[in-house]
């Protein structure tokens, strides 16, 4: 039986993303347009795909294994169009680089015209999102991130370790102590990332608990954000104090470090991309040019 593409695609998306309605969203499709073609895929294939309940959808045993075929062709057409699209022998062609919203925002974006000046064929997507993309699918061509890689086939380069700091607004010390403990703390709001924490992050709300008892509890935050850059601009608007990335703060003139030796989580930043992409040209410009501005950035 050969099996329509569209349709496959259509599954693939929507097995991806857990919802017929998210499906129809990246696809540009309506919600009942995704439905009907999963449907009709289910006749063609002569068996059930998905367990539709109210909390969303599952995938029976046979969508399991179709969606894991399906995955590895996506991927592969996926390469194959990236192939042709983009030369291996010139620094040209789309680049789509993924990274947290804070060092896009606030680091590399300020830098990225340094790039294009010298690389005027290369088109930059940066693509600001906390959640890391699957590369191995081609999301992106390449990652920015504060660990390593869990994916299989993707080349890794660690960059730099991000330290994080406790720090404040200069004007908020204008009206309130400077902490000379963690004890002292307890008599400043605190700023938090949000409750949804990716696991690997959860050390960036340390603030909680530093310098606490058990029997005493970890302290409660005025605010909760889901993202480092949200943080910061709540510290900058006098909102409390937060564990921030020394990258984002050590030259900003309205930030404060306080308790300098206290020391907070530590996280290693990593370049990743597909093997596949190993010897583009255009990759290996972005990550000759990341490690040269990051160097200098650390010596400046």
């Amino acid at each position: 039986m050969i099996v329509d593409w569209d349709k496959l695609r259509v599954f693939h998306t929507v097995a991806d993303v857990g919802s017929f309605t998210r499906a129809g969203q990246r696809l540009s499709l309506s919600q009942s347009a995704v439905s009907r073609q999963v449907s009709a895929l289910e006749m063609e294939l002569g068996f059930q795909l998905f367990y539709r309940h109210t909390r969303g959808l599952r995938l029976t045993e046979q969508g399991q294994q179709l969606y894991g075929t399906a995955k590895d062709i996506v991927r592969k057409i996926s390469v194959a169009q990236t192939t042709l699209r983009d030369s291996k022998e010139e620094a040209a062609g789309n680049l789509r680089i993924a990274m947290t919203v804070a060092f896009g925002s606030t680091w590399l974006t300020p830098r990225i015209k340094k790039f294009l000046s010298l690389y005027p064929d290369i088109n930059v997507s940066l693509i600001l999102d906390d959640e890391e993309l699957d590369l191995p699918l081609h999301q992106a061509d390449i990652g920015i991130r504060l660990r390593p890689p869990q994916e299989e086939r993707l080349i890794k380069l660690k960059l730099r370790d991000v330290s994080f700091v406790v720090c404040g607004s200069r004007r908020y010390f204008e009206k309130a102590p400077v902490p000379e403990s963690l004890a002292d703390l307890d008599d400043h709001p605190i700023v938090t990332y949000g409750e949804f924490a990716p696991g690997y992050f959860s050390e960036i709300n340390t603030l909680l608990s530093a310098g606490r008892t058990k029997q005493a509890g970890p302290r409660e935050p005025v605010l909760r954000v889901n993202n480092v850059y949200g943080v910061l601009l709540a510290v900058k608007n006098e909102t409390g104090i937060a564990m921030l990335p020394e990258y984002l703060v050590l030259r900003d003139p309205e930030i404060q470090q306080v308790l300098p030796e206290f020391c907070g989580p530590k996280f290693e930043m990593h370049l990743v991309y597909p093997e596949e992409l190993r010897n583009f040209k255009k990759v290996q410009a972005f990550r000759d040019f990341l490690i040269e501005e990051l160097n200098a950035f650390g010596n400046s």
